[in-house]
């Protein structure tokens, strides 16, 4: 090889090796595929608000909503893969969408790097205070005796609102009606003033709503109870056995980013969700810190898309 073009080889890779030991040299984005205000976008600016610190660099929020996450994520799934454009990855987003959607422009599957679990949060089941249900099984006796009359609001299609829905409608044996809105603000409205039967919603968006007695809490979708709500039983426990159901979200970018870059960004990640700060931040939001090593993020990611791509084929739904 002439010596010329060894020398350029040889200093294109020390300058590759330079360029990686100074990531990252400029802000990063964190895109959140929804609007503003959701339990998704509080947890990506409480990272984003602490990177300054660990990193080195400013980390930018930016809300690119539509979709169902879709818009957000495409954005994303198309960018430089080198670490400076992150994915705020949420269930629908990883797990459920490519079964839900007949079209899709990316596969969350091939084309996003897990990095990390940032947090878990329960839904609750919450019903106007009108409503003659005053646990899981009344509702789902009146839902049964009122086959097709009850009807469930959802944050959009597709969430995780709806498919938790639609969960417990296939372990209930029940017909409920799906009215899907464009956010868990309108949805709430709708449910609080007794137009729409009940929700399944993030924590946060119906606790002040339950908290004011505007809306009665039958039962959280997770594993174990809120801290949130110490009182209210699991779905599980109130009667409705095996079911589970949990929103989640954790950064993930594009495919094909640098070993070392997500590494880094778990590494980081992981140092600031382990702060009793954050995990007090995120417990107000009714959430769990998680964290763990990228191949955790992507075993639970696998474990999610099987468990709710199943329930979208048995119960034949679809979005477009």
């Amino acid at each position: 090889m002439p010596r010329a073009l060894l020398a350029c080889l040889c200093a294109l890779i020390v300058a590759n090796a330079h360029a990686q030991d100074r990531y990252p040299s400029k802000p990063l984005r964190i895109v959140v595929p929804f609007a503003p205000g959701g339990s998704t976008d509080i947890f990506a600016r409480l990272v984003a608000e602490r990177f300054a610190a660990s990193l080195g660099q400013p980390a930018v929020v930016e809300n690119r909503a539509g979709a169902s996450g879709n818009i957000g994520a495409e954005a994303v799934a198309k960018s430089p893969a080198d670490g400076y454009t992150i994915l705020m990855a949420t269930t629908g987003v990883m797990a459920i969408n490519n079964a839900l959607f007949k079209s899709m422009s990316f596969d969350a599957a091939k084309d996003f790097e897990p990095v990390i679990f940032i947090a878990s949060i329960t839904n609750v089941l919450a019903v106007p205070v009108d409503l003659p249900a005053k646990n899981v099984t009344e509702l789902i006796t009146l839902a049964t005796r009122e086959a097709g009359k009850l009807t469930f609001a959802s944050s959009g299609a597709g969430s995780s609102t709806h498919l938790s829905a639609e969960l417990f409608k296939s372990l209930a044996g029940i017909d409920v009606v799906h009215v899907p809105f464009k956010g868990s603000g309108q949805a709430l409205i709708d449910v609080v003033a007794g137009r729409v039967s009940m929700i399944f919603d993030t924590m946060p968006w119906p606790l002040p709503h339950i908290k004011a007695g505007k809306l009665r809490a039958l039962g959280v979708t997770g594993s174990k109870r809120s801290g949130a709500l110490p009182d209210v039983p699991t779905i599980a426990e109130a009667g409705l056995a095996g079911y589970e159901s949990l929103s989640w979200s954790g950064f993930a970018v594009p495919a094909n980013t640098p070993k070392d870059v997500v590494q880094r960004l778990n590494r980081e990640t992981a140092a600031i969700l382990a702060t009793p700060d954050m995990k007090q931040k995120l417990a107000e939001q009714g959430a769990d810190a998680v964290g763990g090593p990228p191949e955790a993020f992507a075993a639970h990611v696998r474990r999610e898309r099987e468990k709710w791509g199943r329930l979208v084929r048995e119960r034949n739904i679809v979005v477009n």
